[in-house]
Order: C-alpha cells, then structure tokens, then sequence
C-alpha cells in the first residue's frame, strides 16, 4: 500500500494566501456591486516596461527560424544572463558566472532549496515570516508538531516594535537561518554591520544563512547592504535569493536567480555543487524568452525603465504610510521596502482588522497573525496597487479608523 508524506498532515489548514483569497471571493459573492481594492497579495500591478517587451518579442521572433530556435536549455541558466546578472550586481563582491543559478522564482528556491540538506537540521526563522520558509520545512520534516500558534522544532526568533524588528542572534546553535532584508512582512532592514554580526554567529556555529534579497531593488538609504556578500566572509556560509518579480514585474512573467557560492561548504561538501545537481535532476530551466527579457532589464533603458516603476510604488508606500500615521496607527515599513507594517488600532486581532477592512472600505490586506505569532496584532499593506486605487483606500480605510 502507498504511503503519503504524514509532514503535510501536519500543515494547518491552507497556505496563507489561499486563505485570504477564499474570504475575498466569499466577499465578492456576496456583494457583487462592491468595488474591491487589492493590498494583500504582493503583486504588481503595472506592466513589463519596453525594453523587456522588446527583447521578449525578438525572441519569439528568433524562436521561429531554424538558426534562433532554442530548445532545453542550461538548467542554471543561460550564460548571456548570468554574465550579465555578476556583471550588474556582484561584479565587486567576487561573485562568478558559475555561481548563479537562474529559476521560475525565488518562492521556488526558497522552498527548494531544503532538498540539499538533511532533515535533522535546526531551522531558524524570523517571526512574523514568510510563511514559504516555515511551511517548506514542515513538508520536509524539520518543523516538528504544530500546536496552533508555533511548530515544535522552529527556533524563532521574535521581531517586535521592542526590539525594532531586528532578530536577535540565537541563544543555541541553529543549522539553517533564514533572514530576509528588506523584510517581508514588515518592512524594515538590517544595517551592514547589524547583518555581519549573522555572518560572524554563521562561521562560528557551521550555519548556513539563507538570505532572501527579493526586495533589495527597493533600498534608499545607504547604510543597508543590497546583498549578504557585502559582509566579509558572507561567502563562506550564506545562500542568496534574487528575483525580478516585484524589481522588474515579472511576477506573473517567472524568472529569479539563486547565488550559491564554491567557498559554502559543509564538512568538506560544497553546496554549489549539490544544488547545481538538483537543479540539472529536478528542473529543466527557464524559457530562452523570459531569459533574454530578464537580461533586458540590465540594459541602460531597461534600468531607467523599471527604476520608474520601483519609485512609483516607493510613492505608494509612502501615501499609506502618511494616511495611516495621520490616522493614528503606528506603522513601519515603507521607506526601503514595497511593504508597510501597522499596528491594529485599540488592540484589535489581526483578523478582525482584517475583516474590518474588507467588509466596511473594501480594501484586502494581509492579516499579521498569518506571519506567525508575533506578528499578531498587526496588517500588511503591499504599495503595489495603483497610485489612483492606493489613494482610494487610504481615504476609505480613514473614515473607518
């Protein structure tokens, strides 16, 4: 008789997102004649810019002829982008070609990533969380038990307003920690020499970092590093998560890239060779076309272009910010980062704000509590709507608060 993974009985109920678009489709039902505004899902909401969309269409264009026609390619990725990739964001920080591997996603990779190490290993994650990084490891059999609120073999590590929602470095030894700066859901960032005090606990504890810079396009200020391997000796113990989902509006377009540098090695392993061996066993990489696009977005157009549309929702963030603040609400996010994180008014639950939001202004967010346990108490605003529908919330949700 066949047997299923018994991790995943232990997932409770859906993935967070599945969950918010059941209750926004149950709303919409039920009041046909509502306008809904979306602020939950980080999606983009305006389109590939030209540049991209030229390089797409020659590329279908070559995909018709004998000579342009390109079937399997590379699994990590074709060389006309990686070069590219190093060339644009690693050119000083000692990065090579054959060190980035290129995917459908950093969701995919963050996920994926699990199946190069062991089960036995101790998990660290910020909390609240992107729920990809516990939920990945429960399918794998790392979390433990869940008991409602906290899964029994996590070490978390609480992000609150106390400690400026900044995780502080673990009172035991953990194997794998995930930390992602710009931080999703809240916002808010590591400074470079806050981030090497991580590097520093990795080397001396055998840890392996995996650091997802999904939203480092983002960044204004410049004391926040872009990449991990700013910190002398990042190399040596951290994985790097990139994506040009919300950096170029490929969320729905799929395309991301994963650095997994030749010095990371465990008892004498490396693991860019492990993982180049998943990749080239489980995955048949991405089209010629969605990579010729992506490599379109390093050309001098292409980086004007969507450097418009990053400060578009960069004013976004900030419109929220403002009405949120003028409406009392402490809040954070939003300067280096599409996200803003504010804290429910009167000490409401995460939900019911939630269900507050929706079901009187007809605005979708995304619950705190949906981050893990700290994140109770707390909403989730995404900047990437339209400045137009962005303003339209604002006003409606004030009237409420």
């Amino acid at each position: 008789m066949a047997k299923i993974n018994e991790n995943y009985l232990k997932l409770p109920g859906s993935y967070l997102f599945s969950t918010i678009a059941k209750k926004v489709s149950e709303f919409q039902e039920a009041n046909p004649d509502r306008e809904i505004i979306r602020m939950g899902i980080g999606d983009v909401t305006r389109p590939l810019v030209p540049a991209v969309i030229e390089a797409m269409h020659k590329a279908v264009d070559e995909m018709g002829t004998p000579e342009g026609f390109h079937g399997y390619g590379p699994e990590q990725g074709y060389d006309f982008l990686r070069n590219k990739i190093v060339e644009h964001d690693y050119a000083e920080l000692g990065i090579e070609p054959d060190e980035i591997f290129v995917s459908d996603g950093a969701k995919s990779d963050c996920g994926n990533i699990g199946d190069i190490f062991g089960a036995d290993n101790k998990v660290a994650v910020c909390d609240p969380v992107y729920p990809v990084y516990v939920d990945t490891n429960a399918m794998a059999g790392r979390a433990g038990d869940f008991d409602g609120e906290r899964w029994s073999n996590l070490y978390y590590m609480p992000c609150t307003a106390e400690n400026g929602f900044m995780p502080e470095l673990p009172k035991e030894k953990v194997d794998m920690i995930y930390l992602c700066f710009p931080n999703n859901p809240t916002g808010e960032t590591l400074t470079k020499d806050q981030l090497k005090l991580w590097v520093d606990y990795a080397r001396e504890n055998g840890s392996v970092i995996l650091y997802d810079s999904a939203y480092e396009a983002f960044i204004t200020e410049e004391d926040v590093p872009h990449s991990i391997y700013e910190v002398e000796g990042a190399k040596e113990v951290a994985i790097e998560f990139r994506s040009f989902s919300k950096t170029a509006g490929f969320t729905g377009t799929r395309c991301a890239y994963t650095v997994v540098p030749k010095a990371l090695k465990i008892g004498g392993t490396g693991l860019n060779g492990l993982w180049n061996r998943r990749q080239c066993t489980k995955f048949n990489g991405v089209p010629y076309v969605i990579q010729k696009a992506a490599e379109a977005v390093y050309s001098d157009e292409g980086q004007k272009q969507i450097r418009a549309n990053i400060e578009y929702y960069l004013g976004n963030a900030g419109i929220i910010r403002t009405a949120l603040e003028k409406a009392g609400l402490e809040v954070y996010g939003g300067v280096n980062s599409p996200y803003v994180w504010a804290k429910a008014p009167n000490g409401m639950k995460s939900w019911d704000l939630f269900d507050k939001l929706l079901n009187e202004a007809g605005v979708v967010t995304t619950p705190g509590s949906g981050f893990g346990p700290s994140g109770e108490g707390y909403i989730r605003f995404t900047a990437f709507s339209t400045k137009e529908n962005t303003e339209k919330a604002m006003e409606k949700i004030t009237a409420i608060l």
